[in-house]
C-alpha cells in the first residue's frame, strides 16, 4: 500500500540564499574581450546581465509565494527496479481539483530544462476555465508532478530511472495515491515520452495522451517517404535535422557522461545559469524579424533565474541530466508487440520552433492518432510559451472521455 501524500510547503533555507549570493559575487569570468555575442555559445555580456539581476534585483521570495498558492503536496512510492531492487521514489506534485461540475483527472509532464513551473500558466485556466472565460464543464483535477530527480522530487534513491519507470510511477501516483480510476496525460520533451510510454504500456489506465513533442517509436524523423508527406510536412526531415543542430552538444554530454558536467554546474551557479540559458534561447520561439534570437521575446529575467533556482537550491542538476543517461545507455524495449504500439488515444500539438517534426501518416503507423493540430507560435517549451493554446488544445481532446 502506498504512503499518503504529505502537504508540502516550498521554503528555500535562507542559507542556501546567502551562499547563492556569495557565489555569484565571486564568479571568476572568463574573458570577454573575444566573446563575440552567441557565436561560441552564451552571451557573455548578457549573462552578465543576468547575473547583476541575480544579485540584485530578482525575489526568490517572491517567486516562492507565487508556487505555494498552489496546493503542493509530497509522496513517497514504492517501485521495484529493473533489476528487483525495491526503491521508495519521492514524488512532488501540485493538486489541483478542478471546480466544474464533472472534473477529470489530469497528469501534466514538463521537461528538461523546465521544471513543474514552466506549467504554472496553465493551472488556472484547466482547473478553474469560468475563471478564465471558458466552460465550467472543462474542468480537470490536475496533477502537476516534478519528474523523479528534479527539484523537489529529489532525492534520486537510485543510479537513475528510465521514462518507463517514472510512466509506471505516475500510474501508482494517479491511481493508488490519488485514488482516480482513468486519467488523461499531457506532455513537452521528457514528459512527452512519458505520456507516450503510458499511452504505450499502461493504455488501460488513460483515457488519452496530447502531447508536443512528436515522440513515436519506430517513426523516423529524417527519412520519409513522399507518400506519407501532407502538404506543409515536406520539409520536415530537414527542419528536424538543422533544429537538432541546437541540441547536439546537449545531448552528447548529457546522454554520456552527464556526472562529469554535473561536477561543475553543481558547483557554479553561473554556469549552471549559462548552460540552461542558451537552450532556453537555441529551442524557444524567440526570433526577430531579421531571424536574430531574443530570449526575453518568451521569458524574462525573473522567467530564467527562477527555473535555474529551482535546480540550484534543490541540488538536482545531476539526478536529472540522469534521465539522458537512462534513455541512451538502457534504450527503449517495447513492453507489447500489438499494433499500434501506442493504443492510446494521442493527440499531437505542432509547434512550429519545436526541435523534432514527423509527419503525421509516419506517426499514424506506430499510434492512435485522433487529433492532430499545428499551432501559429511556440516552441519546445510550450506550456511557458503558448499557455494558451496548450490549454485549448487539451480541453478540446480530452473533452470525449467526459
Amino acid at each position: 500500500m502506498q504512503a499518503q501524500p504529505q502537504p508540502f510547503e516550498i521554503a528555500v533555507p535562507q542559507a542556501s540564499l546567502d551562499d547563492l549570493e556569495q557565489r555569484l559575487r565571486n564568479t571568476r569570468w572568463p574573458d570577454a574581450s573575444q566573446s563575440n555575442g552567441w557565436k561560441y555559445g552564451t552571451d557573455d555580456a548578457y549573462l552578465r546581465e543576468l547575473v547583476d539581476y541575480w544579485i540584485d534585483g530578482y525575489d526568490w521570495r517572491a517567486q516562492e509565494t507565487a508556487m505555494n498558492r498552489w496546493p503542493h503536496f509530497k509522496a513517497y512510492l514504492e517501485h521495484t527496479s529493473a533489476d528487483g531492487v525495491n526503491l521508495s521514489v519521492p514524488v512532488h506534485f501540485i493538486h489541483e481539483r478542478g471546480k466544474g461540475p464533472n472534473p477529470i483527472p489530469l497528469i501534466a509532464t514538463h521537461g528538461w530544462p523546465w521544471t513543474f513551473w514552466d506549467l504554472a500558466e496553465i493551472i488556472g485556466p484547466l482547473t478553474d476555465p469560468a475563471a478564465y472565460g471558458g466552460d465550467p464543464a472543462d474542468s480537470f483535477d490536475l496533477v502537476v508532478p516534478s519528474l523523479p530527480g528534479f527539484g523537489f522530487s529529489t532525492p534520486l534513491p537510485t543510479g537513475h530511472l528510465s521514462t518507463a519507470d517514472i510512466a509506471q510511477l505516475w500510474v501508482t501516483l494517479m491511481t493508488d495515491t490519488l485514488g482516480y480510476g482513468k486519467f488523461c496525460a499531457q506532455g513537452g520533451d521528457w514528459g512527452a515520452i512519458v505520456s507516450t510510454e503510458l499511452g504505450h504500456a499502461h493504455a488501460e489506465s488513460v483515457h488519452g495522451i496530447a502531447i508536443t513533442l512528436p515522440n513515436f517509436p519506430g517513426a523516423s524523423r529524417t527519412h520519409h517517404d513522399a507518400s506519407d508527406l501532407l502538404p506543409g510536412e515536406e520539409d520536415y526531415a530537414e527542419r528536424t535535422a538543422t533544429r537538432l543542430e541546437t541540441a547536439r552538444s546537449h545531448v552528447a554530454v548529457m546522454g554520456t557522461d552527464p556526472q562529469t558536467l554535473a561536477h561543475a554546474l553543481h558547483d557554479s551557479p553561473v554556469g549552471l545559469l549559462s548552460w540552461m540559458v542558451e537552450r532556453r534561447r537555441n529551442w524557444s520561439d524567440c526570433a526577430n524579424p531579421d531571424g536574430s534570437r531574443d530570449i526575453e521575446r518568451r521569458f524574462s529575467k525573473d522567467d530564467l533565474l527562477t527555473l535555474v533556482s529551482l535546480f540550484w537550491h534543490t541540488e538536482s542538476f545531476w539526478s536529472s541530466a540522469r534521465l539522458y543517461y537512462a534513455r541512451f545507455h538502457d534504450g527503449w524495449e517495447a513492453q507489447h508487440d500489438r499494433s499500434p504500439l501506442i493504443e492510446a488515444p494521442t493527440a499531437m500539438a505542432v509547434f512550429p520552433g519545436d526541435l523534432i517534426f514527423i509527419p503525421r501518416k509516419v506517426a499514424e503507423k506506430v499510434a492512435n492518432v485522433q487529433r492532430w493540430e499545428h499551432m501559429p507560435a511556440g516552441g519546445h517549451f510550450a506550456p511557458a510559451e503558448e499557455p494558451e493554446l496548450v490549454v485549448h488544445e487539451v480541453r478540446e481532446f480530452f473533452r470525449q472521455f467526459r
